[in-house]
């Protein structure tokens, strides 16, 4: 304390430390001292708004009823909020609703009641299974192409095991099918497996056999000199063709063969005469 008497020195001002806001730098000017206020109070506004910005959250919605398509999904689930994307899983062969869906609300906190309160709810006699998706699960492609609109598959695969296919193209396709056969039985061979089945191999030569018997009959039946040789002269050939034609021609035709007047009269049958009521005036 005496020290600190001692350096008061009488008559002299007493420095004052300055606070910790004045410490910052001001402008010697006081335009520039108001626009470097005001920008510093719009930077605070921006950094409070991204603050308070919404933050999308997305739902997972199991169970759904199958005549439900997207329109449907969110009309019905709008009217807890904003929906910004919806995905519905679909089959990519048949095209058709494989019961799931994706909805992104465009606040998490909607989200969140909408998977509280829709979770376990009796919807067209189905129970939906409802779940919030956290912002790190959600994948980056979770909603890519959902704002397309939906067309059925042309089943690619159908048309081409359909197509008819050329003579070159078949004999390739049974080499490739005889040569993976034969790899199987290898396989098979080594690992000990003693199990013997027809397989394509079979077919061919079936196939093969059946060409040969089929080629032989004919070679037979046109090198046999027992046989009757048949008769196509120019006279024989008019006579089929003129026998088609009357055939066809009394196929279209439509005749009615009445009976005879004889007959007719023989047929009907005598007419019915009144009957007579007895008179009742004369028995009185």
């Amino acid at each position: 304390m005496a020290a600190a008497a001692a350096a008061e020195v009488p008559g002299e001002e007493r420095a004052v430390p300055a606070p910790a806001a004045c410490l910052s730098f001001l402008a010697l000017e006081p335009g520039l001292q108001r626009g470097a206020q005001k920008k510093g109070q719009q930077r605070g506004r921006k950094k409070r708004a991204a603050e308070e910005e919404l933050r999308p959250g997305v739902v997972y919605v199991g169970h759904l009823p199958r005549g439900l398509c997207e329109p449907q999904i969110h009309e019905y689930f709008e009217q807890f909020g904003t929906v910004t994307r919806l995905r519905l899983s679909r089959s990519k062969k048949t095209g058709g609703s494989k019961g799931y869906a994706f909805i992104e609300f465009a606040s998490d906190d909607v989200a969140k009641i909408v998977a509280e309160t829709m979770n376990n709810y009796l919807f067209s006699e189905r129970l939906l299974k409802c779940q919030f998706i956290a912002p790190e699960r959600v994948h980056e492609n979770l909603f890519k192409n959902c704002n397309r609109r939906f067309l059925k598959p042309s089943q690619p695969a159908v048309r081409r095991y359909n197509k008819i296919r050329s003579s070159i193209q078949k004999a390739k396709m049974t080499k490739r099918l005889l040569r993976k056969e034969k790899l199987l039985r290898k396989r098979l061979a080594e690992k000990g497996v003693n199990y013997d089945f027809p397989g394509f191999a079979a077919q061919e030569l079936s196939i093969m056999r059946k060409v040969k018997t089929s080629k032989k009959s004919k070679l037979n039946a046109s090198l046999s000199s027992q046989d009757p040789t048949p008769v196509c002269t120019p006279s024989v050939l008019e006579h089929r063709k003129a026998s088609q034609m009357d055939d066809d021609a009394e196929d279209k035709e439509v005749t009615l063969r009445l009976p005879p007047a004889s007959v007719k009269n023989a047929v009907q049958r005598p007419k019915k005469q009144p009957r007579k009521r007895p008179n009742l005036k004369k028995q009185k």
